[in-house]
């Protein structure tokens, strides 16, 4: 074992260079080489990638070789790596994820870049980076978000851009006391509807919900244009870049990054799901067409973007109670909000 230990490594040393360099290589080793999901007891030399990619989706130059030097090669994903850093922090260049925050509110999370008109925006809730309709455009965005200790102007990362407003019911006219309301949890009991599986979603008129939401919401969404696109990054911490956008359905697993649970994972329960939810000081306010899953989220983490196994978005989490998490469809926000993913 110690020549064939001394014999890989003299042969890593002499490749681990050519490795990095290829997309998608974060890091390389040595180890076990994992078989049909069972470590065996052949010393590899380990690529550890920032998500595993088919061959098609790769150059030839890109590609691990299967054997360096009669030396094989095992590929293990470990999404990007980060020198560890609490997601309360202050965070420049800030990936999706961490906290964030009007000037008036505690803190909700940064879910992803989008653009509009070419323009790249962060987006959020309404309740997280527009005050649950108490902003007014170009307010100050800080990161992290007032509660973690972001301050107006050091901390000031981007002005409010647009948000769809939250018709409440009521007096109607959204005065939330700036909490993010998962932390106020869903108002009981949960007006859920389980419909059939491939129950396709609503995308209601423009004018509807782009203009201003009907009584019942779709959306608690809100865009803010960074200061400078160099204080942004365009992935999600822990997760790395969206590569899509689909339809979220009955049974699908999905996974979030947050400020406050950080990466969890469940499964679409409900869909099509009518609820009221709760967003303080008697403020309540029914949804339509939204997605639910279990437990995977607490106050903070609102905001979030919920990515499927292959990281492409498929809502905006928003709110939840203890066992339950209540999301956004992502073609309803992207449709309010006139915007789309940035190509790159």
């Amino acid at each position: 074992m110690p020549n064939q230990f001394e014999d890989v490594q003299r042969i890593l040393t002499g490749s681990r260079r050519e490795l990095l360099a290829k997309r998608n290589v974060v890091a390389t080793g040595i180890g076990y080489k994992i078989t049909n999901g069972k470590t065996t007891d052949e010393l590899s030399i380990i690529c550890s990638v920032d998500r595993k990619k088919s061959k098609q989706q790769l150059s030839a130059t890109d590609l691990v070789p299967d054997h360096i030097d009669n030396i094989p090669t095992d590929v293990f994903p470990t999404g990007p790596i980060y020198a560890l850093q609490a997601r309360t922090d202050k965070w420049r260049p800030a990936p999706g994820g961490v906290s964030i925050g009007h000037i008036n509110i505690t803190a909700g999370t940064l879910g992803c870049l989008v653009q509009r008109d070419g323009i790249r925006m962060i987006l959020s809730n309404n309740h997280v980076i527009a005050n649950s309709n108490d902003a007014d455009i170009g307010d100050p965005i800080v990161q992290p978000g007032p509660t973690d200790g972001g301050q107006y102007p050091q901390d000031h990362i981007a002005n409010l851009s647009d948000f769809i407003p939250i018709q409440f019911e009521g007096d109607g006219n959204g005065n939330g006391n700036g909490i993010c309301s998962i932390a106020k949890s869903v108002a009981a009991p949960l007006n859920a509807l389980a419909m059939l599986v491939g129950s396709k979603t609503k995308l209601y008129p423009k004018r509807q919900i782009a203009g201003r939401q009907a009584e019942e919401n779709l959306v608690d969404c809100a865009i803010a244009q960074p200061l400078d696109d160099n204080d942004v990054k365009n992935e999600i911490l822990e997760l790395g870049k969206i590569s899509g956008i689909t339809e979220g359905t009955l049974g699908m697993d999905v996974t979030k990054s947050g400020r406050t649970t950080q990466v969890t994972s469940g499964t679409i329960t409900q869909v099509d799901v009518t609820v009221q939810v709760s967003y303080g000081s008697d403020k309540i306010a029914t949804f339509v067409d939204q997605l639910m899953t279990g437990n995977m989220s607490a106050g903070g983490d609102s905001g979030s973007a919920v990515l499927n196994t292959d990281n492409e978005i498929v809502g905006l989490l928003f709110a939840g109670s203890s066992s339950s998490t209540i999301i956004n469809r992502i073609q309803n926000v992207f449709s309010a909000l006139n915007i789309g993913l940035i190509d790159e």
